[in-house]
């Protein structure tokens, strides 16, 4: 029987718009765009947008990109993936999975990846398995919500790993991986 693991802390704000940029496996673009094309920050040189993650349990959100700006709300959970949209020197310009946008302080952002789990079941938890492409045998049920590290993701399926529990779980199933990202 398959072991269940529940959220950690809920978060207090959150938001997502639809993702117009499509990334192949190294970070690159899967639908013909050079790499010189690529829209990059103007502080990191990395592609925009990108997900990174929370490196705190307590992070700030800002109306804009200094200290002086009022905090719009705070998320309370480190590792939650983030979409980074926009540069500004030491700001980044963010959105969440449902679709809130505000500004953080780069140093509270950490490049590892994970992932939030959000089943397109609709059920309450997505399966990891013990296989890429649902194969083997079933290692965890995580519910939604439950933040997972993404160790490698290929084209359908990204291997994680929380609770004590690592596995394969769909991509569909998850938010803080574009669609067609590859990545080890």
């Amino acid at each position: 029987m398959a072991q269940s693991f529940s959220s950690l802390n809920p978060m207090l704000w959150a938001g997502g718009l639809a993702v117009a940029l499509v990334l192949t496996s190294f970070g690159g673009w899967e639908t013909g765009v050079r790499a010189e094309d690529r829209p990059v920050g103007v502080e990191t040189g990395l592609p925009l947008p990108r997900f990174v993650s929370l490196k705190a349990n307590k992070v700030n959100v800002r109306v804009g990109p200094s200290r002086t700006h009022p905090v719009r709300w705070v998320y309370q959970r480190k590792g939650l993936p983030i979409e980074i949209l926009a540069e500004f020197e030491n700001w980044r310009r963010v959105r969440d999975m449902d679709g809130d946008v505000g500004w953080i302080y780069h140093t509270l952002l950490d490049g590892r990846r994970h992932g939030l789990v959000r089943p397109s079941s609709g059920e309450e938890t997505a399966t990891l398995f013990s296989g890429p492409g649902g194969t083997g045998e079933t290692i965890a049920a995580a519910e939604s919500n439950v933040v997972v590290a993404l160790e490698a993701c290929g084209t359908d399926w990204c291997l994680a790993q929380a609770g004590g529990y690592a596995g394969w779980i769909a991509k569909q199933d998850l938010w803080g991986v574009y669609a067609v990202e590859r990545f080890e």
